[in-house]
């Protein structure tokens, strides 16, 4: 079974288990915008009677957003109908030294305790940046060739969400990950006008970063990050400036195939930045 299922990194895996042949369960609070391979069983999330969502199923993906407040009650009723392995998407934010009031650092550990304590064997997948993120210049992008943000020489390694998804399929078809906790991250540093950069030119133009001071940062610059965490998350881009990002070679490690470059990620999603 697989949980957010149309978002980044769910699309991705469901795609990948399906051409790997293997039943896939795919959740979605909207089975008919889905928009999922044919061969997958699309349900419609039901957290008031999740026990029929996991007849049959031996093994959860589960995205932290999908259960809510009610994922004990989730994961309870998973491991009542069989489920015995959970692979969680969490986040690199967890890691020793971190600032354990930071909002995204609460919400994923705790989400990680209810998982520990659960009973079901499981696996934590803690990626650090994800390419994806660069989608809030999209607006910008398709208007014109200039970029306002934040902290222009912010460093990063962002991760392609199919490296996320092909480490979770392997971990989920293969096996022996149980109790393990793997660190995700691209194969090198770039930074915030390097991203900029990289996405002019997967699509021949030359784009330009205009560096903004963080206190004029709006919701609308980052459309998907709630209110309350923005100011922290400003503040965790702000502490990456001119350090070099933490590096992984886990990708490789468990799928056989090195992390893709953020220019792979530009290329491959070229069209939607296109107006």
């Amino acid at each position: 079974m697989v949980t957010g299922a149309t978002g980044n990194v769910g699309r991705a895996l469901v795609e990948r288990l399906v051409s790997e042949d293997r039943p896939v369960r795919a959740l979605t609070r909207d089975p008919q915008r889905a928009a999922l391979p044919a061969a997958a069983e699309v349900v419609q999330l039901q957290l008031d009677d999740p026990a029929t969502l996991f007849r049959g199923a031996s093994q959860l993906f589960l995205y932290i957003q999908a259960a809510g407040e009610r994922t004990a009650a989730f994961l309870e009723a998973a491991r009542q109908a069989g489920v015995r392995h959970v692979v969680m998407l969490s986040s690199g934010i967890i890691r020793e030294g971190a600032d354990e009031t930071h909002p995204i650092h609460v919400m994923h550990a705790t989400t990680e305790r209810v998982v520990r304590d659960s009973g079901l064997q499981w696996t934590f997948l803690r990626p650090n940046a994800f390419a994806t993120n660069a989608f809030q210049w999209a607006p910008q992008i398709r208007a014109g060739n200039t970029v306002r943000g934040v902290f222009a020489d912010s460093q990063s390694a962002p991760i392609h969400e199919d490296d996320i998804a092909a480490v979770a399929q392997r971990v989920l078809v293969d096996g022996g990950h149980e109790g393990a906790v793997h660190r995700l991250t691209g194969p090198e540093a770039i930074t915030t006008a390097g991203q900029v950069a990289a996405i002019g030119r997967a699509l021949g133009r030359d784009l330009h970063f205009v560096e903004m001071p963080p206190d004029e940062a709006s919701a609308e610059l980052f459309p998907h990050v709630p209110p309350p965490v923005l100011q922290a998350l400003l503040k965790t881009y702000e502490a990456a400036v001119g350090v070099p990002p933490e590096i992984t070679t886990t990708v490789e490690k468990i799928t056989g195939t090195p992390a893709r470059a953020f220019a792979t990620w530009a290329e491959d999603h070229a069209d939607d930045f296109r107006a």
